[in-house]
């Protein structure tokens, strides 16, 4: 009996320990995950088919870049070892890093970097642009490659590390050599997270996994270049729709951070003491209000142009940041406080005119269609801005249909050329990051290149003209005249209306660590403490 009893024990003991020895490798797991609550919903994971940031940041987690921008903006090399460029600037030699490896444990050769840049250049503002000065793609051996130029391209290195969207990601060629026209079926990168797609909840969560074949460079990380070290096994990017959801749960420690917390929600986050601001990304991002101008009155720029009178840059900061120092009211067509911020034009415009607007849109086009204005309802930096953009046109005379729709729903139906009632779209409002953006050439939604814009799809040969004389440009002098000329045009031929800028700080617990400013949410260099 006392055996018996002795034995029992013993077993007890033992599955007492088992249960701690669960719950320890538990608490180890947890410590070993980052919980991120991220902007917006993962939907789309092609980071070549669109500009939606979510996509951009997922496609940095699972790929690698040629070249990366550092914090002072410079362009470093990062699966590149070697480059050089012949006297006449008409050959570039590019050698890769000995070791890289695609998550299926190829080998990254020149021929997969060949075809994801022609499949990249088929789509990007920037890549079109590099893509038509390329006469030939040559692969020397299976690290080293050439491009020769039709004539010299300037921004050749600005291209290739380029922070998005649309990103120069490398791909394996087999999945590179996709059409354009049509999205990816299979996410093997070499970056330093592998994609768990068998986890990937749309609308739930999207799992990313430490490739531990991956190679970092030697140099510290800054921004997007440098040594991209993983000091985490997992990354979750958790949807939640309702912020203050996602606000309990970051108090309460649940998840880890929030990429994107509400502006009415920070005193309650900022009272905790186990809650920290790091503001990763400083340049901010600015609002846009964009056109179709495929669609009817919006065909029409002097029915876009009335616009620029009826709306005022403070309601709409406002109406998302309140009083705080997180927004500022701005002109600009590029970000305000950067080199070509300039408002060049605009005194009289963006200050609610409604007379001005009123009278402008009863001698125009307009025949009274209802604006179908699309608007997201769980970005919490695009929350409420399309309740301001339909009062200030009504009062200007429109009439506005607003459909609110959570953001990848937008992000999926701004791709549609349909008209508006069979599923189309007038207008929608986005942010841009700042340090995508800035200058003629690397803003997508200036670009007015007609079918390969982005969608609005303006069409206006003076805007495109413009941005080529600005890459042509050979000195500040130049650049500047050119962006001033462009702040003209863009009213007299609308792409879009700036609104004015923000930059939300991520809230995250104090046991984060290490998180880095950079043009996009990044998660290697972090650290997570028990």
């Amino acid at each position: 009996m006392m055996t018996l009893m002795r034995v029992c024990k013993a077993v007890l003991v033992m599955g007492a320990m088992s249960v701690l020895a669960l719950g320890s490798a538990l608490a180890q797991s947890a410590d070993r995950t980052l919980v991120v609550v991220t902007a917006s919903d993962l939907k789309i994971v092609d980071p070549i088919w669109t500009t939606a940031l979510i996509t951009r940041d997922h496609g940095y987690m699972v790929y690698d870049t040629l070249f990366a921008q550092d914090a002072d903006g410079q362009i470093q090399p990062q699966m590149v070892d070697q480059w050089s460029v012949s006297e006449d600037q008409l050959t570039w030699s590019f050698t890769l890093r000995d070791g890289l490896l695609f998550h299926d444990g190829a080998p990254v050769t020149s021929d997969d970097v060949i075809a994801s840049l022609k499949r990249w250049s088929a789509r990007d503002n920037i890549g079109q642009m590099f893509g038509a000065h390329v006469s030939q793609w040559k692969t020397i051996d299976s690290r080293t490659f050439e491009l020769t130029l039709r004539e010299p391209f300037t921004l050749m290195l600005s291209a290739l590390g380029k922070p998005g969207p649309m990103v120069p990601f490398i791909m394996p060629k087999r999945i590179a050599e996709t059409s354009p026209s049509s999205q990816i079926k299979e996410y093997v990168g070499s970056g330093p997270y592998l994609f768990k797609q068998e986890e990937w909840q749309p609308g739930v969560r999207a799992v990313y996994a430490r490739f531990e074949d991956y190679k970092p460079r030697s140099e510290p990380p800054s921004a997007m270049a440098g040594g991209k070290v993983v000091n985490v096994d997992r990354v979750e990017f958790r949807t939640m729709p309702d912020s203050q959801t996602a606000a309990n749960a970051l108090l309460r420690g649940e998840v880890d951070m929030l990429a994107s917390p509400a502006a009415d929600l920070m005193p309650i986050l900022r009272a905790d003491q186990n809650i920290k601001f790091t503001n990763v990304s400083p340049e901010g991002s600015f609002y846009i209000f964009r056109f179709n101008t495929l669609a009817k009155p919006f065909d029409d720029p002097a029915v876009r142009r009335v616009l620029f009178h009826a709306f005022n840059t403070e309601d709409f900061v406002k109406a998302v940041h309140g009083d705080t120092d997180y927004a500022k009211p701005c002109k600009s067509i590029f970000p305000c406080g950067t080199a070509y911020g300039r408002e060049t034009g605009m005194e009289d415009k963006l200050n609610s005119n409604l007379r001005k607007a009123r009278e402008m849109l009863e001698a125009s086009s307009y025949d009274g269609t209802p604006i179908v204005l699309l608007d997201s309802s769980d970005v919490p930096s695009l929350i409420n801005l399309g309740a301001v953009a339909k009062s200030l046109m009504e009062r200007a005379g429109f009439t506005v249909d607003l459909q609110t729709m959570d953001w990848q729903s937008v992000v999926a139906r701004r791709a549609s050329k349909a008209s508006p009632q069979a599923g189309g779209w007038h207008a929608l409002i986005t942010s841009v990051p700042s340090a995508t953006a800035s200058d003629p050439i690397n803003s997508g939604w200036l670009r007015a290149s007609c079918d390969k814009a982005s969608p609005g799809w303006p069409c206006d040969s003076e805007i495109e003209r413009l941005r080529a004389a600005f890459a042509s440009a050979t000195s500040d002098q130049e650049r500047l005249k050119v962006v001033d000329a462009l702040m003209l045009r863009n009213y007299e031929y609308p792409v879009f209306v700036p609104l004015g800028m923000y930059s939300i700080p991520a809230a995250h617990r104090a046991s984060v660590q290490g998180l880095l400013s950079a043009p996009a949410n990044i998660y290697w260099n972090v650290t997570k403490q028990p």
